[in-house]
This record gives structure tokens, C-alpha cells and sequence, in this order.
């Protein structure tokens, strides 16, 4: 049986192909599919999904910046490994953002908005003991939806520019920790807005996204391989 996800792994004609491809590799890292160390060729990719090598080279560059591979002159591009210091500085930048986008939110929050995110949660205990990808893209569309609500663009698109590294240790979590309690505290997070308490949604949202300082020295235990500088001393 094929790979379910491969269906999302592909090109189509609807939409620019550079943005594609960059989605596809940045998902196939994440989800392990494409190992640390691992070896990328932009012949063989550009190849296999019928595109050009300018996309390709072009989908690297960015990667590269998002710490996702490394290109090494004359060698080729290679996978990265989870960085745990790069882990901890992007989280610190989601806890300072989304924090603040919570407590705006929750001054005036509109009954649209509201339903839409009690939907995401009922859609994410549908999803919980199904596979990880389905799980964390509803939970970044949850993040996207509040970011939406608050105006703030910017804001997320530097949420973005940094959540690639989270997003491997999340897709880890998926399989040794819990999912229930990911869920309950986004329901504390709608409870505190649906209760217009800007200071109890901010709290909420940073109980939240203080979680991964709990599952982080795990995960890299269990999985020591995927990981280039296990050290928590100095924790945020």
C-alpha cells in the first residue's frame, strides 16, 4: 500500500510551481519521509515530479533559510537535523506573537470567528487517532484562524519564517504524547475569548505553546538520531 500522503506530494497545473515544490520538500522533512542526512538531489527531484531545476534550486534556497537543508558548495544539499537550539528560539518567538494575538482577539471577539474555531477543535478530535499530518494541519489552521481574526499579517507570516523546526518536533510528539491534552488547552484558549478575558487567553495561549519545553527532552532522547544538539540547560 502506497504512502497516503502522496496524493498532497504532488504537482498540479492550478497553482505556480515553485510554491509547490517548496511545500512538498518542507513536508517530507518534516514528517521524516526525508531523513537528517539525507542527500538531495535537485536532478532527481526536478525529475521525479516533472518540473524543471530552477523551481528546485529555488525551493532549496528557501529551505536553507528556514534551516531545513544545508547546501554544501560542490557536494550537493543535504537534510538538517533538528536543531534544539533553533526549537527553543522559535518557540520564544510564537509565545511573544501569539500571546498578544490572543489577548487582542479576545477584547471584541466577533461570533463568526468564534464558530469557526469550535469547529477546528470538533475537526480535531475527528482527527486525534487518525494520522499526524491531517492533526497538525488543523492545528495550524486553528493558530491561522486567530492570527486572521486579529489582523495581524506580519505577525504570522514571521510565525511562519520560523516554525519549520517546531513543526518536525510537533510531528514527533504526534506518535509518544497525548493529543487530548493539545486539544484542551486549545479549548481554554476559546473558553478565555468566548469570555472576552484578554489575560486568560494570553495565559492559555502561552500554557500552550510552553508545552513543547515538556516533550522536547523526550523526543530527543527517543529519537537521538534526528536531533544535532541535545542540551537543555538553558531552556527559554
Amino acid at each position: 500500500m502506497g504512502d497516503p500522503r502522496q496524493n498532497d506530494w504532488e504537482i498540479t497545473n492550478d497553482l505556480a510551481v515553485g510554491p509547490q515544490i517548496h511545500r512538498i520538500i518542507r513536508e517530507r522533512i518534516v514528517s521524516t519521509d526525508l531523513l537528517p542526512g539525507m542527500r538531495l538531489s535537485e536532478a532527481e527531484l526536478a525529475k521525479s515530479y516533472n518540473i524543471s531545476r530552477q523551481p528546485v534550486r529555488e525551493a532549496f534556497i528557501k529551505l536553507a533559510d528556514q534551516g531545513l537543508v544545508e547546501v554544501r558548495p560542490q557536494r550537493g544539499t543535504y537534510v538538517r537535523k533538528i536543531s534544539v537550539a533553533a526549537v527553543l528560539d522559535a518557540r520564544f518567538v510564537r509565545e511573544a506573537i501569539e500571546s498578544d494575538i490572543a489577548s487582542f482577539v479576545a477584547q471584541e471577539p466577533d461570533d463568526q470567528f468564534l464558530e469557526r474555531l469550535e469547529q477546528l477543535i470538533v475537526e480535531q478530535k475527528k482527527a486525534e487517532k487518525g494520522d499526524a499530518d491531517a492533526f497538525l494541519k488543523l492545528d495550524h489552521e486553528f493558530h491561522h484562524c486567530l492570527a486572521e481574526a486579529a489582523g495581524k499579517t506580519y505577525a504570522w507570516k514571521v510565525v511562519e519564517d520560523v516554525r519549520a523546526q517546531l513543526d518536525r518536533v510537533r510531528y514527533l510528539s504526534y506518535f509518544q504524547f497525548p493529543m487530548e491534552e493539545i486539544i484542551a488547552q486549545h479549548v481554554r484558549i476559546v473558553s478565555a475569548i468566548t469570555s472576552k478575558n484578554p489575560e486568560a487567553a494570553s495565559e492559555a495561549m502561552r500554557e500552550h505553546l510552553r508545552e513543547i519545553l515538556h516533550t522536547l527532552p523526550d523526543i530527543s532522547r527517543s529519537r537521538a538520531e534526528l536531533f544535532d544538539d541535545v542540551d537543555f540547560t538553558s531552556s527559554p
